[in-house]
C-alpha cells in the first residue's frame, strides 16, 4: 500500500507560504496531518510573540482540550503535534482589529492554498468566522448568517472531501465545553474517519496507491 505524503521536517510553516504583511503568525504541525485546527487571527488567538498559532491564554486552553483528546503530545509555546496543523484564516497582525473584509478576501487564497496542501480529514474550524468561511467554502451547508456555535460545537459535519468540526471560541468556555470537545473528538478518532481514494485501479499490479 502507498500513500501520497507531503516530504519536510518542517513543523513551522513547511510550505514556506507568504502572508502579504511585514507580521504573520505561519502555518505549525504535521504537513501531513489528520486534523486541521483552524483560528481565527492572531489579535484573537495570539502567536506574535512565539511564532506558533493558539499560544495565548484562550489558544493553550484549546490546546488543553486537542492534548487530552491525542491531538497534541505536549502542550506550550511550541507544542509537539500528533497528526495535527495550527493555522490562521488570517494570519497577519494589523493594527486594524478585526481586519476588514478586504483583508480577509485578500488572503484566503494562501489560507486555502495551506489547507489543501495539508489536506487533512478533519477541519476544526475555532470561533464562529472561522465556522461561517469554513461552513460556506467547504461544505454544502453553510451557516444561515451567524453560525449557531453552541449547537454546532464539536459535533460533525460532513464536507466536501471533509468532515468538519466547529469549536466554540475557547476564550467564551464554560465548564462543559472541553469535555465536549474531547469527547467528541474521541469518538470520531473510534472510526475510519479517514478520507482516502484509491487511484491503484488505474495502475498496474493489485498495489492500493492511496490520496487524500
Amino acid at each position: 500500500m502507498v500513500a501520497v505524503e507531503n516530504v519536510t521536517d518542517r513543523i513551522s510553516n513547511p510550505f514556506g507560504m507568504c502572508a502579504p504583511c511585514k507580521r504573520f503568525v505561519a502555518g505549525y504541525g504535521d504537513a501531513n496531518a489528520a486534523f486541521h485546527v483552524i483560528g481565527d487571527h492572531p489579535g484573537v488567538h495570539g502567536g506574535l510573540d512565539t511564532g506558533v498559532p493558539f499560544t495565548n491564554a484562550a489558544g493553550r486552553r484549546l490546546q488543553a482540550a486537542l492534548a487530552d483528546a491525542g491531538l497534541l503530545a505536549a502542550t506550550g509555546d511550541a507544542p509537539v503535534v500528533a497528526e495535527t496543523f495550527l493555522s490562521y484564516l488570517h494570519p497577519c497582525a494589523l493594527a486594524e482589529t478585526p481586519p476588514s473584509r478586504s483583508s480577509y478576501d485578500e488572503l484566503e487564497p494562501v489560507f486555502d492554498a495551506e489547507l489543501r496542501a495539508i489536506a487533512a480529514h478533519v477541519l476544526l474550524p475555532v470561533g464562529a468566522r472561522a465556522t461561517a468561511h469554513v461552513l460556506e467554502t467547504y461544505t454544502a451547508h453553510p451557516a444561515d448568517g451567524e453560525p449557531d456555535m453552541e449547537s454546532l460545537h464539536a459535533a460533525e459535519r460532513v464536507g466536501r472531501g471533509f468532515l468538519v468540526i466547529p469549536i466554540v471560541d475557547p476564550a467564551a468556555w464554560n465548564g462543559t465545553h472541553h469535555d465536549r470537545l474531547v469527547d467528541g473528538l474521541g469518538q470520531l478518532q473510534s472510526t475510519d474517519f479517514r478520507r482516502e481514494a484509491d487511484l491503484g485501479r488505474f495502475l498496474p499490479g493489485d498495489e492500493s496507491y492511496l490520496v487524500r
